[in-house]
């Protein structure tokens, strides 16, 4: 999913021996999702859960499946 950071830049002046701000300027930038990282703990996580998942009855893994697309709605992991 990435993330989203305020980058803040600040402009100062020095003036009778103190500093004032004069300019400041603040951009969000949006950091993309790492794709790397997220393949290797899919591949992580696969290797795992894959003889659990494969001992799951199919009531189960439908319980499993709405339970991580009600995470996902909400924004969780």
């Amino acid at each position: 999913m990435g993330y989203s950071v305020d980058e803040i830049v600040e402009e100062y002046v020095n003036d009778e021996n103190e500093l004032k701000l004069v300019k400041k300027k603040i951009t969000k930038k949006h950091i993309p999702p790492d794709i790397n990282a997220a393949k290797a703990l899919l591949e992580k996580s696969n290797e795992m859960n894959l003889e659990k998942i494969k001992s799951l009855s199919d009531e189960e893994l439908q319980k499993l499946r709405e339970k991580v697309l009600a995470s996902i709605s909400k924004g969780g992991t």
